[in-house]
């Protein structure tokens, strides 16, 4: 009997586990389709911009609709007669089209720097270790036996696969617990009363959008200076 009490708690943090990476995965599959036409959408304004151009307009983009789904769903929660559960199933939606939004920037962002997204692996590698920030590019360049500041490039790129899933397994265990424990503060906050939701909202996903900017910028470095010409015909 004992052994059962001490036993339970792991398959109930597994299912945890389990559930926001089926949740991540199911934005990466939504939003992969969808890179190069952000990034056309980035051009719009002037198809001759550099891609150092267009990831500083991708940035923007992101930023901005990270802020604006906060601020909204924040506003919307403290309306008058709207109660607490509606208000946490509102941010409960937000919550995944947050992480929809990170996983088309950040694969926007490869695909700007030529990296190569085809497998799962690579996609999984690449939206964990940016949102993860510090903590993921470590662990990445630490797992693949790899030096150099710029993981998006030297790793995601280059790595086998074989060792991505180690990779990825250990993203994985670090990411449920902090993007759980993100998303978590941030809910409560916008169901604060008298419209401060909306600004705890707004101002809380816009910091985790400039830190997932920072993120990127430090894990592919430099943009290149030229479009490579068969992956960004547009």
């Amino acid at each position: 009997m004992a052994t059962e009490d001490i036993d339970d708690p792991e398959p109930a943090e597994d299912g945890r586990e389990h559930k926001v990476l089926a949740v991540l995965d199911k934005a990466i599959a939504a939003q992969s389709p969808l890179v190069r036409k952000n990034i056309a959408r980035a051009r719009q304004r002037n198809p001759e911009a550099t891609p150092a151009e267009v990831l500083r307009t991708l940035e923007r983009m992101y930023v901005s609709a990270l802020t604006g789904t906060g601020a909204a769903v924040g506003g919307a929660a403290a309306a008058p007669g709207v109660g607490t559960g509606v208000a946490l199933a509102l941010s409960a939606g937000e919550a995944l089209s947050s992480l929809e939004l990170s996983a088309l920037f950040a694969l926007s962002v490869a695909e700007v720097h030529g990296v190569s997204i085809d497998e799962i692996e690579r996609r999984r590698t690449i939206v964990m270790g940016v949102m993860l920030g510090g903590s993921g590019s470590a662990t990445i360049t630490k797992v693949a036996e790899r030096t150099g500041q710029h993981w998006g490039r030297q790793v995601v790129a280059k790595v086998p696969v074989e060792t991505l899933r180690q990779i990825n397994k250990i993203l994985g265990k670090n990411f449920v617990p902090k993007y759980g424990t993100k998303q978590g503060i941030i809910v409560l906050g916008r169901v604060a009363p008298f419209g401060i939701g909306a600004v705890i909202g707004g101002g809380a996903n816009a910091a985790l959008a400039t830190l997932t900017v920072r993120a990127g910028r430090r894990a592919f470095g430099p943009p290149p200076t030229s479009w490579p010409e068969p992956t960004h015909i547009i």
